[in-house]
């Protein structure tokens, strides 16, 4: 991977990231919909470019125990104020929510909240059961913290009636100790064998974003490490600059390169979603869908 600009000159952002402004009547529809029921998107607090996208084919990644985090990740736009306040009623605002949109595949996602004594994985499973109370049936995909990489409470997300089980490694591990905060590359592995070891049924999912100074080999050595802890599917995106005090962006990397490594991730077994305006939870129904009927077939 090279960069696109020369040693020094400020990156431009290249012509294949950018896009028209999203449609504000769609954007707006959901987002009142989620907002008269006090909830809260990762696709409207952390700026995803894809959100048009994803709610004109009713896809939302709603984004749980408020909206403040514990952590102060250098490329997160979520914010990093005192925790809030547990809500007991927004498992029930949850399901009324995916009820109303008649969404057939739910993620859910949280800020992390070492502040609880299990992180917020009860509040993960309660949200998971008033889910599985809707009356038809519907995919539940959760996106979890580290935990902390206690087991119990990994433990408690897992066994929850879900389908799909994802924590994103973020970034290659020589990058670790600057972009994540509190967080261990072995853990966040670890987190993802420990469940792909003890429940075996759930489809594993994890992602990673590009153009903070990684190299083309240590992509491919996350991913095969991804692979070895039992991961089903890998997401890889471009990471983009959310505001001038985040991480800054050292390399727009090229569709092609995307071609790449979505090529290798197939080659080592993944279900691949790559490229530049990916996002962990980007085409989420359909890499399940795959992930699951290349399951069956190697039964």
């Amino acid at each position: 991977m090279g960069p696109i600009a020369a040693e020094g000159a400020a990156l431009r952002m290249p012509e294949w990231l950018k896009s028209g402004l999203p449609d504000a009547e769609t954007v707006g529809t959901f987002a009142r919909k989620v907002s008269d029921l006090g909830l809260n998107t990762i696709c409207l607090e952390a700026r995803c470019p894809n959100k048009r996208q994803c709610f004109e084919e009713h896809a939302v990644t709603f984004l749980v125990m408020g909206r403040n985090c514990t952590r102060r990740c250098r490329f997160c736009n979520v914010s990093g104020a005192g925790p809030e306040l547990l809500r007991a009623d927004e498992p029930r605002r949850l399901r009324t929510a995916v009820s109303d949109l008649a969404l057939d595949h739910v993620i859910v996602t949280s800020v992390a909240r070492d502040d609880l004594a299990d992180g917020g994985a009860s509040h993960y499973q309660a949200c998971v059961e008033a889910l599985r109370q809707i009356d038809r049936p519907i995919a539940v995909e959760v996106l979890t913290p580290d935990f902390g990489g206690d087991p119990a409470a990994v433990d408690r997300v897992a066994g929850s009636p879900i389908d799909v089980f994802a924590h994103n490694i973020e970034t290659t591990e020589r990058l670790y100790g600057a972009v994540r905060d509190k967080a261990c590359y072995r853990r966040s592995l670890g987190v993802l064998e420990h469940v792909g070891r003890g429940f075996k049924s759930l489809v594993i999912k994890s992602g990673l974003m590009l153009g903070i100074g990684e190299t083309l080999e240590e992509v491919k050595v996350t991913l095969r490490h991804l692979r070895e802890a039992g991961s089903d599917i890998a997401t890889v995106g471009q990471y983009m600059r959310p505001s001038k005090m985040h991480l800054p962006v050292k390399e727009y990397i090229h569709p092609v390169v995307f071609d790449e490594i979505a090529g290798y991730a197939r080659e080592l077994g993944l279900v691949a979603v790559c490229g530049p305006r990916v996002r962990s939870s980007f085409r989420a129904g359909e890499a399940f869908q795959e992930a699951k009927s290349r399951r069956q077939r190697c039964a």
